[in-house]
Formats: structure tokens, sequence, C-alpha cells
């Protein structure tokens, strides 16, 4: 018999906690199976809150004993915590209890990879340790005692003593029970040291397993870049004695920011040349930046209820997203993360899973780890920036830092801080938070006796649960160019308020160009019909880099969608001609080159095409783009081989900006090439590769040319023993595979003696590319529908995080015909008649199927 519903928690039943902790004394005597957990928690009733029952959070333990002042008691038992009588005053409460590491492989709580121990307690992991009031908004001060014969034994915070076979670890800042870890294991440690502008001299380790020291070397570079970031851009020194980071293989997200203790997944901290390719280096400099900045944004403060999630991560995101672009270039770093935003978080808006920044409501917070709360709640704190300008938004987060360090915060303190530090009057702009759904602007002008008019409307779709929007604050970034591509008005923030609204230009010699939402200035979508040859223009000419790419990109976007509807031909010349004079400019940065180069994703036409009232054919698409590719490349012949000459970097390898411009463009020139030569070229690159990122592009070229099958065993059998790098040889296999063949060429991979399935990075590997595969996942007879459904219910008993975010593959469920739609539900309720399915996994199935 299943377990009743899951119930909802809502935002407005927020009460705060009636009991607070002054100090936590934990001591860890770790056995896999017999880990007992003697906790020692000061108490005291809250002032601010009304007598309420004494609660505390527990999960899969078994309790051994119970006291309150040194006094024996016999708590009230469930499956999620206990109750007791406590005094109305200060007491110490005392218990011990039970845990069997190596049975959890949920891997949260304190769980074993491959025989060490690591915790992992973001969002409510701790209560499957001990019990405790696991929530945000209850902080304090904990010093930990950790028993093992192991030889490496960390905790949070400072070392303050150790010995054989034990270490005491004291962190003084006070924090929620989800910033707690716990490591312990036979591992190596990669040192180094750095001095704070406050002169604190601080440890630096990167512990990781012995054969792994020779990847530690940039992640400790771009730890220490993080740092003086930081204290320069933010004014912020870090405040322990030591910062430690560990290398975990099995771990369900990228990395968790536990105060002066980081536990990573080791795919998001381990790099070398070797085995790593630029988007490796670039994706582990910015997640180690991200958990670094939480220190501050996330750590010092934290948020007061699960529900106020983006206050730590979209800013702590929008603080990694400046950091990257300061380092390695704002415009190319912008225009990834548009792309991140139209291709995956306006899907999510566009779907049954859509969610306000700050949602009203969740039954599991796990499944609100998405991109709306995070790179959604990054863009508004980017608005946030634009609209307050930058000594406004410096003076506003000075204010935040001061005003509510060491606190639990919320989205209205957060705004609180810029009114209070700019005067601006920041009530319309909340709705951001409140509103799900992307906003679109339909745009329209005219000219006359030199004004020029620009009429912009704003209309936010429904999403579940809202159907009517008000109208949100939109900053506006815009620029007119006269007909050379000069600039008659620089970039000039306009502030949408109204659902309509005109805004006007006068004392113009001609009608200008307009270069609208310069920057990506706001999350939203465009709907503007331009005039013949404007796009081509602004390509060539607009003095924004995103627009200028843009153009290009909405160029290609509507030529694609053309050619759908007719069922093929030939790309648009001007299409063409703009590629070619972007591909041979040399004053543009290669890595900028490389972006205009590629075509939409087939996401983004489905996408495109399910907006405008259409129905995607996603196998029509793939054929399509597919072809525009190989006579693009036919068009290109004769610049081709001397671009792809150009672009090859003779200097020692570097993972930089410079280096990584160059290879990304030489990479996207030789897949083009690999229409033309059946692959030679990308053979010729493959056997002569140094570095990974040479390697893999050339191993996906060959692949494409139909021609991989001995470059794929040659890849397995060089690699075969480094677990990061066998996950890219499975998920290339499906990525690079024909639709046809996406779904058998994954079932395969799952009975190859390396899919370890258990493992969350190798799982992804095979079924994370599957679905990435729109062609292949929507085949039309729904075989990829009934793999991926047949692995979630194997998996969810073990793994329920891991199952309930690969359940958002079915996302797409309504975009498509009615025949894939039935295939889908089908799978879906497949999943959900599954017995003791998870509350994650059923909370996203629930609401995919509604």
């Amino acid at each position: 018999m299943k377990d009743a519903a899951p119930q909802a928690i809502h935002l407005a039943d927020y009460m705060a906690p009636g009991w607070l902790v002054e100090s936590v004394d934990l001591t860890f005597r770790l056995a896999p199976q017999t880990t007992r957990v003697l906790s020692r928690i000061a108490f005291k009733p809250n002032p601010d809150s009304p007598r309420q029952p004494f609660f505390l959070h527990g999960e899969s333990l078994r309790l051994i004993s119970a006291a309150v002042d040194g006094t024996p008691v016999t708590p009230q038992v469930t499956a999620t915590g206990l109750t007791c009588d406590v005094p109305d005053a200060p007491f110490v409460w005392e218990a011990e209890v039970e845990i069997a590491p190596a049975d959890n492989t949920a891997l949260e709580g304190l769980y074993m990879s491959n025989g060490m121990y690591c915790t992992q307690c973001e969002a409510e992991g701790f209560r499957k340790i001990t019990y405790y009031p696991d929530r945000p908004d209850v902080m304090g001060v904990f010093t930990v005692r950790i028993e093992s014969d192991l030889p490496v034994l960390l905790s949070n915070g400072n070392p303050t003593a150790s010995g054989d076979g034990w270490a005491e670890w004291h962190d003084p800042w006070p924090k929620p029970a989800y910033l707690f870890a716990l490591v312990a294991g036979d591992l190596a440690a990669h040192h180094d040291t750095f001095t704070t502008m406050e002169g604190r001299d601080v440890d630096l380790n990167i512990w990781v397993r012995a054969p792994d020291l020779d990847k530690c070397a940039f992640g400790m570079g771009a730890l220490i870049r993080s740092m003086i970031w930081d204290e320069q851009t933010y004014g912020r020194a870090y405040d322990l004695d030591v910062f430690n980071i560990v290398a975990v293989d099995d771990f369900n997200m990228g990395a968790m920011e536990n105060k002066g203790l980081n536990i990573f997944n080791s795919s998001a901290v381990l790099a070398n040349q070797a085995t790593s390719t630029d988007t490796d280096f670039q994706r582990v400099e910015a997640i180690i930046a991200h958990e670094y900045f939480h220190n501050w944004t996330g750590n010092r403060i934290t948020c007061r209820d699960w529900f106020q999630l983006c206050l730590k991560e979209g800013l702590t995101v929008f603080r990694d997203q400046s950091f990257t672009g300061d380092l390695h270039g704002h415009a190319v770093k912008r225009i990834e993360d548009a792309l991140v935003m139209r291709n995956r978080q306006f899907q999510e808006d566009a779907g049954p899973l859509s969610h306000p920044v700050r949602p009203e409501s969740f039954v599991e917070i796990n499944n609100f780890y998405t991109v709306t709360v995070y790179e959604k709640g990054a863009e508004l704190v980017g608005m946030l920036k634009r609209l307050v300008g930058d000594d406004g938004y410096r003076a506003a987060l000075d204010l935040y830092f001061d005003r509510h360090d060491g606190q639990a915060a919320t989205i209205e303190d957060w705004l609180a801080c810029f009114t209070d530090a700019t005067g601006r009057d920041l009530t319309q702009f909340k709705r951001w938070y409140a509103q799900a759904g992307t906003p679109r602007l339909t745009v329209t002008d005219d000219f006359k006796n030199g004004t020029y008019s620009l009429h912009i409307t704003q209309k936010t779709p429904p999403t579940p649960g809202q159907p009517d929007k008000m109208p949100l604050h939109i900053p506006v970034a815009l620029g007119l160019l006269d007909d050379t591509g000069a600039e008659v008005l620089p970039t000039t923030l306009l502030e949408l308020t109204q659902a309509t609204q005109t805004f006007t230009f006068d004392g113009l010699a001609a009608r200008p160009i307009p270069s609208i939402l310069r920057d990506f200035s706001a999350p939203v979508i465009v709907d503007r019909t331009p005039p013949a040859g404007e796009r081509a223009f602004l390509l060539a000419h607009d003095t924004d880099p995103f627009n200028r790419w843009d153009a290009g990109r909405n160029l290609a976007r509507d030529m694609l969608l053309d050619l759908i509807h007719a069922g093929g031909g030939a790309p648009d010349a001007g299409y063409l001609d703009g590629l070619r004079a972007t591909l041979t400019d040399s004053t543009l940065d290669p890595a900028l080159r490389a972006l205009i180069s590629h075509l939409p994703s087939e996401t983004d036409l489905a996408i495109a095409l399910a907006a405008a009232g259409e129905t995607p054919d996603p196998v029509q698409i793939h054929r399509v783009r597919q072809a525009v590719r190989k006579q693009t490349a036919q068009a290109l012949s004769d610049i081709l081989p001397r671009l792809y000459a150009d672009m090859q970097v003779q200097s020692p390898f570097a993972p930089d900006a410079r280096q990584g411009g160059q290879r990304a463009l030489g990479n996207a020139i030789l897949m083009l090439l690999s229409e033309l030569d059946d692959g030679a070229a990308a053979q010729a690159q493959f056997d002569a590769a140094d570095n990974m990122t040479q390697q893999l592009a050339a191993l996906a070229a060959v692949l494409h040319a139909g021609r991989g099958e001995a470059a794929v065993a040659r890849f397995y059998d060089q690699w075969k023993d480094d677990r990061l790098v066998l996950n890219k040889w499975f998920g290339i296999q499906i990525t690079m595979a024909a639709p046809a063949a996406a779904v058998d060429t994954a079932t395969r991979l799952t009975q190859h003696p390396d899919f370890q399935w258990k493992n969350p990075n190798r799982f992804r590997s095979v079924m994370g590319a599957l679905a990435a595969h729109p062609a292949g996942f929507h085949c039309a007879d729904g075989a990829a529908y009934a793999l991926l459904a047949d692995w979630l219910i194997r998996l969810d008993p073990l793994n329920p995080q891991t199952t309930a975010r690969m359940v958002t593959a079915f996302d797409s469920l309504k975009r498509y015909d009615a025949d894939r739609q039935t295939l889908m539900r089908q799978a879906l309720q497949r999943i959900a008649r599954t017995e003791g399915l998870s509350r994650d996994t059923t909370e996203m199935v629930t609401r995919l199927l509604q």
C-alpha cells in the first residue's frame, strides 16, 4: 500500500522557531554499519515566538538514549522526528543515535563513498545524522569530535586538537545544520596558503585520493583567485584559519559550501590538461568561486527558510558570473548565461514545472534547486544592479552585509537594503520574485519629423497556479545606430513599468536602427518583426557584442524555421554572407566568433515552433539543421581550412581565455570540415591531440562523420581507468549518435561493465545524454521514454534526488504531438504507480502529469 500523498509546505505558514540553539557539541564514533552520534545541544526559548512543543527532526535514526539537563527522558519518536517535554527555560539536550553510513545510497546525511565518510546536509540531510531542529533559521556554534582509525578527519571551522584516532574541530561562526560537514578518509592534500587583506594567514587544502593529486593545481589557483576577487570587488575577507575542499566521487550535486569544509563532486574540482576540456576548466573555476563566495552570501548570511533559497543561490550565481566575466571577458560570458536562460530556464517557465523565483509552496525542497532559482535568481540581481547603478549596488551590498551578518534573511530584507541605500522604490520590482513565467515584450516603432518612437507592450503568459500576471519593472537597455553602424544613442536604460509604454528620441537626422535588450538586460523574450536586412546589418555592425551575436542567432533561427516549414532547402544567402564576414573578422574574439557560428539548438527551435502555436517534429528539426550545417560547410569551403589552421595553438597549453577561444573556434570549424572531408582532419587532430579539449572535439567530429568506431575504442583503452574521462566516453557516443540509433546506443552502454549506475555522474552520463538528444529522446515509438522510466524506477529506491532531477527530462510533455504526449504520460504513469516511490520523485511526476 502506497503512503499518503506528501503534504505541501506553504510560505504563508512560516512560524519562527520556538527554540533557539546556543551551542552544539557532537561526537562521531565512525563505523560503516554502526556509527554512533552523540549530541549535546544547549537550547533556549525564542522570546520572539509563541510557546511551541519541543520537536526535533530525525529520519532513519535509531535512538539509543536521550536526556534533558542530565535526566534520562523517553521522547515520542515518529518517522520524521521526536517530541519531548522540556523546561520553559534554557536547558541542555543530550542524545545518542546509531546510523549506517554504508547503507546510505541516497547520498544525503552521512554516507560512504569508496571507503570515505562524507556528508551532504543541504537541504534537509542533517536530520539523518542526529535529532535536531533542521531548519535554516536555527543557527548555532558547533564543536565536533571525530573518532576513527582513518588518517584524515575533517569538520567545519578550525582544528583545535587531535590525537591517535581522533580529531576535534570548532566553528566559531553560528550556522544552520544544513552547513554541517564531516569527512574521514585516506586522503592526500594539495596545500597552499593565503593571507587575507585583514592579515589572517589561511591554510588552503584540496583533499583527494593520492592518484588525483596531479589534478588539483588549477583548482587551488581558482580558489586563490576567488579570494582575491571577493576582497577587491565586495570587500569580503575569509574568516577562518583553514579552508578545506574535499573531492568526492559519489555526490548528487556539483558542490556544497559547508563553512570551511567545502565538499565537491570530483568532476567539479579535479582538472588537468590531459583529462579536462576548456569547458571543464571554466566549470571548475566557476564552481570553486561559487562555493567560496557562499562564505558570505549563504553562510555568514543565510536564508530564513527554503522559500528564500534564491537569496543565497541567485546572488551567489551572479557573483560567480561576474567573477568569470572579469577574468575571461564579459561578452562571451553574457552570451553563455543567456543561452542557459533561453534553452533551459525559459523551457522550465513554459512547462508544467514552472514556478516563481521564490515559490509559494513546495512538497520536497530538493526539487527546487532549479535554473529558475539559480540562474533566473541571478538575473534578478543583475537587473537590480542595472537599476541602481554600480555605486548604488555596492552601497546596498555593504548595507546588506553589515545589517544581516549572522542572520537568516528574507527577500524583503534584501530589497530593503537597496531601498535604504539608494532611495529606489522596489515595490513593483518585487513581483519578479513572486510571478512565474517569461515576460514577452512586443515591440513596434515609428519615425516622424526627426523623432523616433519605440512602443513596448509587456505580457507574461499564464503558468500553473498563476493565470493572471501584473506588469513587471523591466530594465531594457537600448542603443540606436545609423546606417554606417555608428551609435546615435549610446546604451541607455529604459525602465518599463506599465503594460504598454512609448519611449521617444528627438533630433535624429534619419530613422535609426534599434539595438534592443543590449547585454540581455532582462530575462524576457522580445517579439518584433524587423525590416528586411536589419538582422544582417546588426550582425555586421552592432557595437553591443551580445546583440551582435543575437542578431546572427535570430537570423539563423528564422532561416531554419522557414526551412522546417518548407521541408528543406538552401540556407539564406544573407545568413551565409554574415557568417563569412564574422568568421573572418580577426578583430573579434575567437570565442565570440565560435558562438556566432553555432546554429540554434534543436531544443531552441522546438521551443520557437511551440511558442508560435505549432507542433514541432524533433526528427525533422534534426534533419533540417544537419542539412544546413552541411550546406554551410560547402558554402564556406574556401575559407575553412585556413581558419582552422590559424586557430591551432602553438604555445604550451594554458586553460586561459585566449587559448580557449582559439580552440573553441578551431573546433567549431573542425565540425564543419568533417562535413567535407569525411572526418579526415578530425582523425588527424584526434591522433595528435595533447589535451582533452582537442581530443574530445575530434572524437565528436569523427563520430559525426560516421567513422568513429576505432577512435571510440582507442579512447576507451586510453582512459578506462579514469572515471571522470570515462563519463565523457559514455556521453559522447549518445549525443553524437544518429536519432534512430540513440536509444540502442544508450541501451548498449547500460550493459557495459563500467556503467556504474549507482554513481550519479555515471548515471547522468548515459541517461542525461539521452535526454539531451532531442531527436533521439523523442523518437516516435517512445522507446527512449520507456528506457528512462525503467531506469528511474530502478534508481529511485536508492537515490531519490538524482531520480527526481532526471524526471525533468519529461518537462516538454505538452510541446509535442498527441502520440508522443501519450507515450510520455504512459512512462510517467508507470513511474507514479511504483510501490514505495520517494517523496522527491512523486512530487515531480505529479506536477508533470498535472
